[in-house]
């Protein structure tokens, strides 16, 4: 993580209170059964210790499963106030009852919900996290330009039809939230934010490499990604794709990822959107 001096084993006093309002983001980024990055929206995601984190389930989807299998979990924490931590953590176990159980289901969204509420606290213990940070608005303003500047020169990619209109929407927005994960040598999922990420055509998104440039320089060419796009009103999409690597384009350098694959994260029910799955008659009851 070369663009941070300082590692930490442990979360602060002043990091704790940090992650107290229940308005912020929090994005956990699990690895799948082909070692291939998956991000998810947590909201309840927190530390209730210097070196613990927790959140609470409740709804399905694939990072449950992928995270009993694959302990090795990606961190981000964004608050309001535009200041994030990320790191990596390990999952180490689920409780159905408990202290962080009572205090996530006493909150007013699930409190007061008539539809579902926590049913699952799943634990994880920190590895390693970059401190507070705040983002570089100042940076992400600039690479959005660049970006869409970028866009209007790359003609329309590919004709293939991978990302849908709702998708384009959503990634295209320049206020929408994004960010990019890739799985490190390490087996640990990286979290990067990319908010300055468009799409080309059908098929394809790119992004300008002015911020965060040490951190996306580390994505080798052809490895697989994760893109995960999330609106303020809450919409979310996730893609995953080929990274082909930094093109200069008019002088403006971009990364490209080809999109392979489009999950839809939201409830009620979470399912991939492309390639599009076969309806399958039901023949047991």
């Amino acid at each position: 993580m070369p663009e941070h001096k300082r590692i930490y084993t442990t979360f602060s006093e002043a990091d704790l209170k940090g992650f107290e309002p229940e308005l912020k983001v929090g994005l956990l980024a699990t690895v799948n059964e082909e070692e291939l990055p998956h991000i998810t929206l947590i909201t309840t995601l927190t530390a209730n210790s210097p070196r613990q984190l927790f959140w609470g389930q409740f709804s399905e989807g694939l990072s449950k499963e992928y995270i009993r299998k694959n302990p090795k979990t990606g961190f981000l924490i964004m608050t309001l106030d535009k200041n994030i931590w990320r790191g990596k953590a390990n999952f180490t176990k689920t409780a159905v009852a408990g202290k962080e159980y009572t205090l996530l289901n006493s909150t007013p969204m699930f409190r007061y919900n008539a539809y579902f509420g926590i049913h699952t606290i799943y634990y994880l213990d920190l590895i390693e996290q970059q401190g507070k940070e705040p983002l570089p608005m100042g940076g992400i303003i600039r690479a959005a330009i660049k970006t869409l500047a970028a866009k209007t020169l790359s003609g329309k990619g590919s004709d293939k039809e991978v990302i849908n209109p709702l998708t384009h929407s959503l990634i295209d927005k320049v206020g929408n939230l994004k960010f990019l994960s890739y799985t490190g040598e390490d087996g640990y999922p990286v979290i990067i934010p990319v908010m300055q990420a468009q799409t080309v055509g059908s098929g394809s998104i790119i992004f300008s490499s002015s911020v965060y440039v040490k951190e996306l320089k580390l994505i080798s060419q052809d490895m697989v990604v994760a893109i995960f796009c999330m609106s303020l009103d809450m919409q979310t999409v996730l893609l995953r794709g080929v990274f082909k690597g930094f093109k200069t384009i008019a002088g403006l350098e971009c990364g490209r990822i080809n999109v392979d694959w489009v999950y839809n994260p939201m409830p009620p029910k979470p399912e991939q959107i492309y390639p599009e799955k076969k309806l399958q008659a039901v023949t047991a009851f």
